[in-house]
């Protein structure tokens, strides 16, 4: 038996019943009320170790209870439970001082451990945090593999605690790690990103750490890098899984020391950030290969999370395409409405791409259609459009090397139980090489110096690829 009392706040009769039978059988001293007004009479009388209570109430909204009770009894645990299961309902829960944030529906095994936790607790002193205000929401959904997520975030408020997302392309790991700046301690400082896929090998750490003049060829002037930028801040490393190892080694005396020093430079500088990384990789894999430091995957992955594919949290394609749909419309585009068999068409597909891509269809046919109300004619036949790019070339969400393997291991399949002719390597290069030597010169309207500067070869190099490959050079092409 806890001999902690429990006091329950809910203006749905049959949860009052089941949360009343359920707690009783627990050990709890039980009191149940359907308004805020006796909750908080209890309250004030001293009774009760433990609150449970809902947001919305005919007498009042229970998030404003929050900091009341907080006030009046800082020693109580404080549990939120509420039906409108958005992040902005957990961080306004955890903001004002509750204990704990349950959506509804609610697993009761769970619930039995939260209340487990928070009568063994020790007693914390009251803060003064305010409400936050409301704020455009930037993740959408209520599914359970959301919720996980909102509460994470909720959590780590008041934490600098490294942190890992996991997940596949378009699922929204930027948009994840902007909630933990935005709702987290270093709010008002900067939130800097940085894709590391993006950025050439050898340039990486002077993109991260900065570099002095001379540092390299063609650091003619100093440069600042992200970590500078990022200052009091979170700086985001995005495909974290892509950074080279001498980099990670630099990183790791970062996590480890705090300080850090720039390309080519002497002094040793303050690093006053916090890391949030992500991937779609498995660094696991690439550990055992000897791709990534095992000693920077446990510096790093303080925190994981995992983003669910869009696949597996399909009871969020409504509000998803809901909110696309309206952003859509607040950026001139006309207003639509989805037709329900259009509904139920999006719903049905897997979404390979992800958030990414359903908000990049969304967008695209609020643009292009007429029609006020988008209908599942519509929705199959875009649908069936990008079935076709995704089963003829690369989609928007593939990275080139995935591409190249896709392509590579096809070919591998297709000569199983021999080996393919000598020369794979030079041949695959050749294949490369000339489209993008090719496009280059395009995008610099055949200009050969700036081309080579984009490619980052020697003037003379390219000329001879050029000759080697027999590409055409067209003087002032479009780009």
């Amino acid at each position: 038996m806890t001999g902690k009392s429990v006091l329950i706040a809910d203006d749905d009769r049959a949860i009052r019943l089941v949360l009343d039978r359920a707690l009783s059988n627990a050990g709890y001293d039980v009191r149940a009320t359907d308004n805020g007004s006796t909750l908080w009479q209890w309250v004030e009388a001293g009774e009760g170790d433990i609150v449970i209570t809902d947001v919305r109430m005919p007498d009042v909204d229970g998030l404003d209870l929050v900091p009341q009770i907080r006030q009046a009894r800082p020693e109580m645990k404080i549990i939120v439970m509420s039906a409108q299961s958005t992040l902005l309902t957990a961080v306004k829960a955890m903001e004002r001082g509750a204990y704990e944030y349950v959506p509804k529906p609610f697993d009761l095994d769970e619930l039995l451990s939260v209340l487990e936790r928070a009568a063994s607790s020790p007693a914390e002193s009251a803060e003064s945090d305010e409400a936050a205000e409301d704020e455009k929401l930037p993740l959408i959904g209520r599914s359970p593999a959301m919720q996980e997520i909102y509460r994470t975030v909720a959590r780590l408020m008041t934490s600098d605690l490294t942190v890992m997302i996991v997940g596949e392309s378009g699922t929204g790991k930027e948009l994840v790690a902007r909630a933990l700046h935005d709702f987290g301690q270093r709010r008002n400082g900067p939130f800097v990103a940085i894709n590391m896929a993006a950025i050439p090998r050898d340039l990486v750490e002077a993109e991260l750490f900065g570099h002095e003049k001379g540092a390299f060829t063609g650091a003619n002037t100093a440069g600042i890098g992200r970590f500078q930028q990022a200052q009091r801040g979170t700086l985001f490393l995005d495909e974290i899984g892509d950074m080279p190892l001498d980099a990670q080694t630099r990183l790791l005396r970062v996590l480890q020391e705090g300080e850090y020093t720039t390309v080519g430079g002497r002094n040793a500088l303050k690093a006053d950030v916090r890391i949030i990384s992500a991937t779609h990789r498995d660094l696991g894999q690439l550990i055992r290969n000897g791709q990534f430091r095992e000693d920077l995957f446990y510096r790093l992955n303080v925190v994981p999370m995992k983003l669910p594919p869009l696949r597996e949290r399909k009871e969020d394609i409504p509000d998803l395409v809901r909110h696309f749909i309206d952003q859509a419309a607040a950026s001139g585009a006309p207003v639509k409405t989805i037709a329900p068999d259009a509904m139920m068409a999006l719903e049905s597909h897997s979404w390979p791409g992800n958030v990414r891509e359903l908000e990049n269809m969304m967008h695209r046919v609020a643009a292009l259609y007429t029609e006020p109300v988008i209908g599942g004619e519509i929705i199959h036949q875009e649908l069936a459009q990008l079935q076709t790019v995704t089963t003829t070339g690369v989609t928007e969400n593939e990275s080139l090397s995935s591409a190249v393997e896709k392509h590579l291991r096809e070919y591998f399949e297709a000569h199983r139980g021999m080996l393919p002719h000598s020369g794979l390597y030079g041949r695959v290069l050749h294949e490369i090489e000339r489209p993008l030597i090719s496009l280059t010169l395009e995008a610099t309207r055949g200009n050969q110096l700036k081309a080579a500067d984009v490619l980052g070869l020697n003037r003379n190099t390219l000329r001879k690829k050029i000759r080697d490959l027999d590409i055409e050079v067209v003087k002032g092409r479009k780009s």
